[in-house]
C-alpha cells in the first residue's frame, strides 16, 4: 500500500485482522504432559471420561439413609449400622431401619433417600424423623456430574484451574496438548537501551520489547527474545533470518513507520511476502504483517502504546488462532454514557484509555484517563477499558453515549 495513502484508503481493523486470520493456521504438533503441568496449555484431542462422577451412588448431607415405606412422622426406626466415606455399610439392612450415613459416603442398596440430621431426633431406641422426605432426597446418583465415555473437554480447549480438577478427579494423569507457539521478538533502533542498562545521550529504553515479552507469556508462549538490533543492515538481516529458522511468529517493535523502513522493508522483501499497511485506527496507524519463508512476521509501531494497541488487536488473536484455542471470543463491546469531553478527529477509529466505573445511581459511566498521546503508556496503568470511537465520529460532549470495551487479563489491573 502507498506510504502517503490517505485516511480513506486506509485498511480497517476489521480488514486487517481478516486478512491476518485467513493467512493462519494453528499449529498441529502436539505433546503429552503431566496434568500438573497442563496449566494453561490447549486440548489437542477430546478428553473422554474413562469413568462416572460419582462413582456410585453416595450421600449428599450427614444423616439417615431410608426407604420411603418406613418413614412416618410418628415411626421411630432402629440404626441398623454406619456408613461413612471409605467404609461403606455391609451386611444385611432389615426392613423398619434406617442407616445411619455421612456425607460421601455410599449409600446402601435400597436406599431411596437420605435425610438429614438437622431433621432426625435421636432417641435411645432409634430415630424419629421431623420431615418426610422426597424420592432421591439428598442422594448423588452415579454418573450424575460426568457420565463415563462422555465427552469431558473438547479439542481446542484451555486447561486452568477450571478444568484441571476435573480431568484430576477421572483419574487422568496426563494430557495431549498443542506445542507452545515459538515466538522470536527483537527491537530495531540505535536510540534503545535495554531496560536496567545506563542511557547514552539521545537513547530512550526499550520499553516495547519489554512489554510485548510479558503479554506473550501470558498467552502462554516460548519467547525467543533477540534483544535489541541496531541500525545495521547486515545485522538487521542475520536477525531475521536467525529468528525465521527458530520461530512460528517473528514481532519486530520499530522500523515500519515512514521513513525509517528502507532497508527493513527491502530485506522482508527479501525473505519473504510482507505487506506494509496502513491501518486506519489511532493510534497504532503503521503495521506490517506479512510471512517469512517459515515464519510469519509481524511489525509493531515504535511508540509505546501504538506497540502494546496493535498487538492487543491484532497479535493477540493471531497468536490465539495458532495456538490451537477454538474457544476464543473476540472482546465485549457495550454502550455507556462517559463523564468526560473527548477529543477525537475523524478518519480513523480510536482507541482511548479510559476508566469504567459504577456511579452513584448504581450505572455503568466511563471517563478518560487524561492525554491519550501514543508514548503516555501510563494511560494502561490508570484505565481498565478501551473507549471505542468510530472511525467518522468527530469530538464527543460529556454525556454522550460511547463504546468500551473492558481490558482482558493481557492488561487488567
Amino acid at each position: 500500500m502507498d506510504c502517503c495513502s490517505t485516511t480513506s484508503s486506509l485498511l480497517s481493523l476489521e480488514q486487517a485482522l481478516e486478512k491476518l486470520l485467513s493467512q493462519s493456521a494453528a499449529i498441529t504438533q502436539t505433546e503429552q504432559i503431566p496434568l500438573v503441568q497442563a496449566v494453561g496449555r490447549i486440548t489437542a484431542q477430546p478428553l473422554i471420561s474413562p469413568l462416572n462422577v460419582p462413582p456410585f451412588d453416595n450421600s449428599a448431607m450427614d444423616g439417615y439413609a431410608v426407604r420411603l415405606a418406613d418413614v412416618t412422622l410418628d415411626a421411630v426406626l432402629p440404626v441398623a449400622g454406619k456408613a461413612f466415606a471409605g467404609q461403606p455399610f455391609q451386611g444385611q439392612w432389615p426392613a423398619g431401619s434406617c442407616i445411619r450415613i455421612m456425607t460421601g459416603a455410599p449409600v446402601p442398596e435400597g436406599t431411596e433417600a437420605v435425610i438429614m440430621q438437622e431433621q432426625a431426633e435421636v432417641l435411645e431406641n432409634g430415630v424419629r424423623f421431623t420431615h418426610l422426605p422426597k424420592p432421591g432426597q439428598n442422594v448423588r446418583r452415579a454418573g450424575e456430574d460426568v457420565r463415563c465415555g462422555a465427552e469431558v473437554l473438547p479439542a481446542g480447549s484451555r486447561l486452568g484451574v477450571a478444568e484441571l480438577p476435573i480431568l484430576a478427579s477421572l483419574g487422568i494423569a496426563q494430557a495431549t496438548v498443542y506445542r507452545r507457539l515459538k515466538v522470536a521478538l527483537f527491537s530495531t533502533g540505535d536510540e534503545l537501551q535495554a531496560v536496567g542498562q545506563p542511557l547514552a545521550d539521545g537513547q530512550i529504553y526499550d520499553t516495547n520489547r519489554f512489554t510485548v515479552r510479558l503479554m506473550l507469556e501470558q498467552l502462554g508462549c516460548d519467547v525467543i527474545d533477540f534483544g535489541i538490533i541496531r541500525d545495521d543492515e547486515q545485522a538487521l538481516r542475520q536477525a531475521f533470518k536467525d529468528a525465521d529458522a527458530q520461530a512460528d511468529v517473528v514481532i519486530t517493535s520499530g522500523g515500519v513507520s515512514v521513513g525509517e523502513a528502507d532497508y527493513t522493508k527491502q530485506i522482508l522483501d527479501e525473505l519473504g511476502e510482507i505487506a506494509f499497511w496502513k491501518l486506519a485506527i489511532k493510534p497504532g496507524k503503521p503495521f506490517a504483517f506479512g510471512r517469512l519463508d517459515n515464519a510469519l512476521f509481524c511489525g509493531l509501531p515504535g511508540n509505546p502504546v501504538s506497540a502494546a494497541l496493535t498487538f492487543y488487536q491484532l497479535v493477540q488473536p493471531l497468536l490465539i488462532k495458532l495456538s490451537g484455542y477454538s474457544q476464543w471470543q473476540p472482546p465485549k463491546r457495550f454502550k455507556v454514557k462517559t463523564t468526560s469531553p473527548l477529543k477525537k478527529t475523524p478518519g480513523r477509529l480510536d482507541f482511548q484509555r479510559g476508566v469504567l466505573s459504577v456511579n452513584a445511581e448504581g450505572m455503568l459511566e466511563v471517563s478518560t484517563t487524561g492525554h491519550q498521546g501514543s508514548h503516555v503508556f501510563t494511560s494502561f496503568s490508570q484505565g481498565n477499558c478501551f473507549i471505542v470511537l468510530e472511525r467518522e465520529r468527530g469530538a464527543v460532549a460529556a454525556g454522550e453515549w460511547v463504546t468500551v470495551e473492558p481490558f482482558n487479563h493481557l492488561l487488567e489491573r
